[in-house]
């Protein structure tokens, strides 16, 4: 799936303007009508550069474009504006990390030169997103070690969390974040020592104490490598129950956030099908139900039901397969062509 450009404005008539600017180009670009209709588009393309109107019916281009620090943070956003309005100018800065600020009626040039200059900080950024995949992954990897019984769990982990953002529609974006906190939901667990995380034996309550401590050191390094909020929200939260009674908070119902519930339902279940020091793994057949009899108490009811509608019965796919890692390529290789062309679980269970 290649990465997209796209417009919003409640104006047909700026709209076709600028479909027809860009394909005088040889660029196809998206368009929506309003911040509604455009945040449904996040859900189904990878956007790399959005430039929208800020007064538009409903949401404003300003508002709609904070929140899409949370959606889609590396798309890079020029607002539009038809008459100078500093305070709404340095808003956009500070509260938008807005790319461009420009005026209406703009000229040809100057839009397409900001386009084309978002497209290379996309670019960019997600070049160096891609460097920091294979170290976020190898330092997940790298943390399991310590746990020889817990290898792979982390992948298992993306893949699964994955599989239920798809099919709940949750942005790609936000999806890429998921993965990240899935890689490394245990991160803290680098604190703890070979001997608690090795034992055959039920904890002491020092020893259990000390284990749940994991969720504090892991969002304190999260914060340090400055990972997205959602990610950190993972790793923080994961052994947080939808009934109020997990830790470290006791965050309850949907007062957890969405991105922890989801990978909660993938760590319960991939855990419970892994041998551990104390017990044998049960298989997938078993596993499942004891998930479905954990919603409402341990996990999200809905998201349970999601998992179960869509975890395979065979193998599993790769979280590149998932995430489209080959896409990506392609996705680059056309925002080059296109750069060229606009130069004109069980009580006590513990996952």
């Amino acid at each position: 799936m290649a990465a997209e450009i796209l417009f919003v404005d409640d104006s047909r008539l700026t709209l076709q303007m600028s479909k027809d600017l860009f394909l005088s180009r040889g660029i196809s670009i998206l368009t929506a009508s309003n911040a509604e209709e455009a945040l449904e588009l996040f859900k189904q393309y990878e956007i790399a550069v959005v430039v929208s109107d800020n007064q538009m019916p409903g949401m404003s281009g300003l508002d709609f474009l904070t929140h899409l620090r949370n959606v889609s943070p590396d798309t890079v956003k020029v607002l539009i504006s038809a008459y100078i309005d500093l305070p709404t100018a340095l808003a956009a800065i500070n509260s938008s990390e807005v790319f461009r600020y420009l005026l209406k009626p703009w000229q040809d040039e100057e839009i397409l030169g900001a386009v084309k200059e978002g497209l290379r900080r996309y670019r960019l950024n997600r070049t160096l997103r891609r460097e920091d995949e294979s170290v976020l992954r190898s330092l997940a990897q790298t943390i399991e070690l310590k746990d020889p019984s817990t290898k792979g769990h982390c992948d298992r982990v993306a893949v699964y969390a994955l599989m239920i953002a798809e099919a709940m529609g949750i942005p790609k974006e936000a999806q890429r974040q998921i993965k990240y906190g899935s890689w490394l939901h245990d991160c803290g667990k680098i604190g703890v020592s070979e001997f608690i995380l090795n034992s055959s034996n039920q904890l002491t309550d020092v020893e259990f104490e000390t284990m749940k401590m994991h969720t504090y050191w892991g969002a304190d390094l999260a914060e340090k490598a400055h990972l997205s909020d959602m990610a950190t929200n993972i790793i923080h939260h994961h052994h947080e129950r939808y009934d109020g009674t997990g830790y470290p908070t006791g965050l309850a119902g949907e007062a957890i956030p969405l991105e922890v519930r989801i990978v909660s339902v993938a760590d319960i279940y991939d855990a419970l099908t892994m041998d551990r020091p104390y017990r044998k793994g049960y298989p997938c057949a078993e596993a499942r139900e004891m998930v479905r009899a954990l919603a409402g108490n341990s996990l999200d009811p809905v998201i349970v039901e999601v998992f179960l509608s869509v975890v395979p019965d065979g193998p599993l796919p790769t979280t590149e397969e998932l995430t489209g890692k080959s896409d990506l390529v392609a996705a680059e290789k056309e925002l080059s062509i296109s750069l060229s062309r606009a130069k004109t679980v069980p009580p006590g269970f513990t996952a």
